[in-house]
């Protein structure tokens, strides 16, 4: 399998010079070229899922907002505050302190996490937030944290479903997710059709956010940062930043090779490490500034109450609050039930513990750690969502001048740690949907890699569009499904809660 995909790379190479050589008879660039050729797509993509279904104050309000906020409350209170009362045995499995080496699975508890947190920690804490903010202002941030603290449970939820129903194969190997707890749960529902409907929904969905979110977004927004330390648009790489896109492409084909077990062992070394770096760099800021804070925090909250979405006022703050959140932690979306189903464990529910903590550490850590830094820089002011990562780099830089140099380390490592998660939930939509054969899974490789450089090339605001439009869609039919089967949950959560008070389970120190 090697050797095809490396094949295709390097004819995908090849056609890039061809594109550069007409640039000379259309006067553009090939990043213009690829620009056109993408913005009305992700357009169409956008205005389809988030079809608005009615109007507050001259806001458009999407059907699919309702959706998520619905089912984040709704779970929460049918799980009776898991999200909360949880916490500490989250920590505890964590540990290992209920698990051991005979349990079914590929990585441990941990690894799973990391692999998961990959794919949320990283660009959407700190590029999102800006977005967020230049949108909907300070305020939306308020949101983004409450609706992070209700979306612990929607986690719990779907990865919990993830493990219960995952096949487990002859080489010790597993698949899992929602294509296969829709099928799966849904056919011992008797509704076995409905299932494999919602199943395939889902993964032709996850396979187009693969390519944005989890892709075109996170090399996007490094190319930007790499950009502006470089000497800006001027210069080779930012009047071509498909080059940026075709190095970080051939570094994410040569890990995504080896599989999840590949993929864990770079997420669990690269994730601890710059999720520490941004969170220690975000306090020296807030320490900084510490007499700032209060009024930060003030600003935040008043921007919630009042609105300051851009001619939105509170509904439009809210929208943006929510929509970042959700790009941000995933919660709902049902992507991180796919690595967290690779887990070490004989009792499924576990894992739904473990995954909770994945919005806490996302939304409400690092996401309010950026808001902060933001905030009390006062980079915001007159800027627009279009500087995305930017604005985050001026705000740091504000109180540590070096800062966007390390930032844009962060930024790589963190996009290339996002890439390769998501090229495995992709590349497990792609063989539901396609098969696992050496053809099929090449193919995608192939795919994932060349929206690599595509990423690098389009303007923020369509891939944002794209990425926003497909990762939301996967929340149709995912939210669903764990309606139908949340009475195994709370089942399963209940048995193994009760056991653990009667000291009925095994522990491991």
């Amino acid at each position: 399998m090697r050797k095809p995909l490396l094949l295709c790379l390097a004819l995908m190479v090849g056609s890039l010079p061809a594109l550069a050589q007409s640039q000379d008879t259309a006067e553009k660039t090939v990043d213009q070229m690829i620009n056109e050729l993408f913005d009305p797509a992700a357009n169409f993509v956008f205005s389809i899922i988030f079809y608005p279904i009615f109007t507050v104050k001259g806001v458009e309000v999407p059907f699919i907002l309702l959706w998520l906020i619905s089912g984040a409350i709704i779970f929460t209170f049918y799980l009776n505050f898991i999200n909360i009362r949880g916490f500490g045995t989250a920590l505890d499995i964590i540990k290992g302190k209920y698990t051991h080496e005979g349990d079914p699975g590929e990585v441990t508890h941990f690894q799973a996490l990391t692999a998961a947190l990959s794919g949320t920690v990283g660009l959407g804490n700190i590029a999102s937030v800006a977005v967020a903010i230049a949108t909907g202002g300070p305020g939306a941030t308020f949101w983004m944290i409450l609706f992070g603290l209700f979306s612990m449970s929607s986690k719990f939820m779907e990865c919990s479903l993830a493990v219960k129903f995952r096949d487990e194969h002859a080489d010790g190997s597993v698949s899992g997710g929602p294509m296969y707890y829709l099928r799966k749960g849904l056919a011992g529902k008797g509704m076995g059709r409905l299932g494999a409907f919602l199943a395939s929904f889902f993964a032709i969905m996850a396979i187009g956010a693969s390519f944005g979110g989890g892709n075109m977004f996170q090399v996007n927004q490094a190319a930007q940062q790499f950009v502006v330390i470089t000497g800006g648009q001027d210069t080779l790489i930012g009047q071509n930043t498909w080059i940026f896109g075709l190095i970080m492409a051939v570094l994410v084909a040569v890990v995504i090779i080896g599989g999840i077990k590949s993929i864990a062992q770079v997420t669990e070394r690269i994730v601890p490490f710059m999720t520490i770096f941004y969170v220690v760099s975000a306090i020296i800021v807030i320490v900084t500034n510490i007499d700032q804070v209060p009024d930060a925090f003030a600003t935040i909250v008043n921007g919630a109450i009042n609105g300051e979405a851009l001619g939105g006022g509170l509904i439009g703050t809210l929208i943006t609050g929510m929509r970042r959140a959700t790009f941000s932690n995933e919660a709902g979306v049902g992507s991180a039930a796919i690595a967290h189903s690779a887990v070490k464990t004989s009792e499924p529910v576990t894992e739904g513990f473990v995954a909770s903590l994945e919005p806490f550490v996302d939304t409400v850590i690092v996401c309010t750690m950026t808001a902060l830094v933001i905030v009390i820089s006062g980079a915001y002011k007159g800027q627009d969502a279009s500087e995305g990562i930017t604005l985050t780099s001026e705000a740091f830089a504000s109180v540590i001048d070096w800062f966007p140099y390390m930032l844009s380390i962060a930024v790589i490592l963190f996009a290339f740690s996002t890439m390769i998660s998501w090229s495995y939930y992709g590349l497990k939509s792609w063989t539901y949907v396609f098969g696992k054969s050496n053809v099929s899974i090449t193919s995608y490789k192939v795919l994932f890699c060349f929206f690599i450089v595509v990423g690098a090339s389009v303007s923020l605001s369509g891939v944002i569009n794209f990425s926003d439009g497909m990762l939301f869609a996967m929340s149709l039919p995912n939210i669903l499904g764990c309606y139908i089967l949340a009475p195994i949950v709370k089942k399963d959560m209940q048995s193994f809660l009760t056991r653990i008070k009667k000291g009925k389970i095994e522990v491991y120190d």
